[in-house]
């Protein structure tokens, strides 16, 4: 039988994981149930296009009394799929882990100890990557620029084994923003935050879908998300060109008053080619950067819904036999 309330709720986004999901079945369950308290897993799968959904059905009738599924009409992205399932769990404690096992589900019970101690946002650290090499320099680049623009101190951000508070979740609901990056956004609103160290293995099937462009566009969002300084910057580049500049073309008209032709350093400075060319890219990396908060808010404005919600697999509460909720979807 479901609990009304369990303790802990697990968060799974799945998008495209057949080869992995049988893996993740085999080492989550025992590592659940040996941890002394009640729990429940949601599984959302993000619009895949393989097995993963008929295989989370195959799951959920196998144990009908601590799974849930909840399957999206279309893919949402991993950050908006773990939103779906936030709206449903129904712990005090919610941590979210990604399928393909590259966080050992072995590692919840830390996170839980974690908040049993009094933090309400428990965040991760690899101990130690086993990814690919660009994948991390990529990602510790990202961190350090992350923190410097959004003061938002993650030591880890490539880890989504995190465990939340039931108020720090129910805050994140609140938020109706199209694009988001939830670890930052739950940081945003703990008042204990703490990190953890955990394990990290290889991928146990199947590939990464994250590309780096996929990773850059994440951390975009990220920064524009919560921060205004990118825009600061290019405000204050700006002021810096203009002074340069004035200070440029006072020093041509000085030396030309006592020499008529432009030599040396000046003349690199007035060559109008390597002016012109810098002076563009300057302006459209700005307008680039302009874009990124236009673009948001074109997107918050149209008030469409975030996710499409097709059907959610569950047991009532006081009865373990196996329904399927009617479709809903998301604002």
């Amino acid at each position: 039988m479901s609990h009304a309330h369990p303790e802990l709720s697990v968060v799974i986004p799945v998008y495209n994981e057949e080869a992995g999901l049988q893996s993740l079945y085999d080492r989550l369950y025992p590592a659940l149930d040996k941890l002394d308290a009640t729990y429940e897993i949601i599984f959302v799968n993000d619009g895949s296009r393989d097995r993963s959904a008929a295989m989370l059905r195959e799951q959920f009738q196998r144990r009908p009394d601590v799974t849930r599924v909840v399957l999206l009409a279309a893919n949402a992205g991993q950050h908006m799929a773990i939103m779906a399932g936030f709206e449903q769990c129904r712990g005090d404690v919610v941590v979210t882990l990604d399928a393909d096992l590259q966080n050992p589900p072995e590692e919840i019970g830390k996170l839980l100890e974690a908040v049993r101690a009094g933090h309400d946002y428990v965040g991760s650290i690899r101990r130690q990557r086993e990814d690919a090499l660009w994948r991390s320099v990529a990602s510790k680049a990202m961190n350090r620029l992350r923190e410097r623009i959004t003061r938002i101190k993650m030591t880890d951000q490539g880890c989504m084994l995190r465990a939340y508070r039931r108020e720090i979740v129910e805050a994140m609901l609140d938020c109706r923003e199209v694009n988001t990056f939830i670890p930052a956004l739950a940081y945003t609103f703990a008042h204990q935050p703490t990190e953890v160290v955990v394990e990290h293995e290889a991928r146990a099937a199947g590939e990464s879908k994250y590309s780096l462009y996929s990773l850059i566009r994440l951390n975009f969002d990220l920064m524009t998300g919560f921060s205004v300084a990118p825009l600061q910057f290019f405000s204050l580049l700006g002021i810096l060109v203009s002074l340069l500049s004035l200070l440029t073309y006072v020093g041509v008209i000085i030396h030309r008053l006592f020499n008529h032709e432009i030599t040396g350093l000046l003349e690199v400075i007035w060559d109008r080619d390597i002016l012109a060319f810098f002076l563009v890219g300057l302006v459209l990396f700005g307008q680039g950067i302009l874009g990124e908060y236009i673009g948001r808010i074109h997107m918050q404005v149209r008030y469409r819904p975030r996710y499409r919600i097709g059907a959610i697999l569950e047991s009532p509460v006081d009865d373990a036999t196996p329904v399927a909720a009617p479709a809903t979807q998301q604002p």
